[in-house]
């Protein structure tokens, strides 16, 4: 399951969607809304979120062994370094092992600070390149203080994170030369909005590649498509999410079809997010589908 999904991540098409967990004691229901769509035969594989914005949620291991087991697809399970320690880590990582969730993103996590519980305190023993150390420990056979394991875990597909703008794209360079440093196959970008983001983003991967090659790492580069249907999330996401670039045309032109109804809004908003998927497709065919679980607009952009 997981070979062939590194396979094509590193040769082939590949595509997987996000799912997010919800604030429930079940996740089933979500599995059943991407079973009905039939979205298990459009993707190479899902992931799950972890607490996203320190909001609490339906825990991502959990969802992932549910995943797998409904759709026989590889999920690769969130994991971030807000609310667990090293030991944690590696106990969640084990138990995790024997269920066969063994793809694993590596997120340093959004602050505490903004969570829904009352006088939540982040933990962060380390960013997300601690959880990579700590996977390529256990894929060693040991854990993180060094110690052999009595039964060595199943090897963990490590993937990471990296924004997918910046006014000095240098900046993004070393960010990726350091994931791919600490062991990440995958590098999952931010939503990206403009080809051509896309395309000094490829670069930038390549010159990542080439630095860390006397050491035999690589990595492959995973684009971010997150489709807008409304002009106030393209406005959110241009104003208060760093490291993301809406393009001004897109704004321009979901501000004209405002004024016209939520029909057209929506119709602008849905040609322009399946254009692009439909470019960066052509460009460079790995791509990580998210959609806030609104599974249809998913179906619509693959299809």
């Amino acid at each position: 399951m997981f070979d062939t999904l590194i396979h094509k991540l590193k040769n082939d098409r590949y595509i997987t969607l996000e799912t997010t967990p919800g604030h429930s004691a079940t996740f089933t229901p979500t599995i059943d809304k991407i079973e009905t769509l039939g979205l298990a035969d459009l993707v190479d594989g899902f992931s799950t979120t972890d607490n996203p914005l320190a909001k609490l949620k339906y825990n991502a291991l959990f969802a992932a062994k549910l995943l797998q087991e409904r759709f026989k697809k590889p999920v690769i399970a969130t994991m971030s370094m807000r609310d667990r320690n090293k030991i944690a880590l590696q106990s969640d990582l084990l138990g995790a092992n024997e269920f066969d969730i063994r793809a694993i993103l590596a997120l340093t996590g959004d602050p505490a600070t903004i969570s829904d519980q009352p006088n939540t305190k982040g933990v962060f023993e380390g960013d997300s390149s601690l959880l990579l150390d700590i996977i390529a420990a256990l894929n060693s056979g040991m854990d993180y203080a060094a110690k052999p394991f009595n039964v060595t875990p199943k090897q963990i597909h490590p993937f990471a994170v990296v924004n997918s703008y910046a006014k000095n794209p240098k900046t993004l360079q070393k960010k990726m030369q350091k994931k791919i440093k600490h062991g990440a196959v995958g590098i999952i970008t931010q939503p990206v909005y403009d080809v051509e983001n896309a395309k000094q983003l490829l670069e930038l991967k390549e010159k990542a590649n080439k630095e860390c090659c006397r050491e035999n790492k690589n990595a492959e580069l995973i684009l971010g498509v997150f489709p807008i249907t409304k002009l106030r999330t393209a406005q959110f996401l241009s104003s208060h999410v760093p490291g993301i670039n809406v393009p001004p045309c897109w704004i321009d032109k979901l501000r004209e079809a405002n004024t016209k109804g939520a029909e057209e809004e929506y119709k602008v908003g849905f040609e322009l997010s399946k254009k692009l998927f439909e470019e960066l497709k052509q460009l460079h065919p790995k791509i990580h589908l998210m959609t806030a679980n609104q599974f249809q607009i998913a179906k619509d952009i693959l299809v």
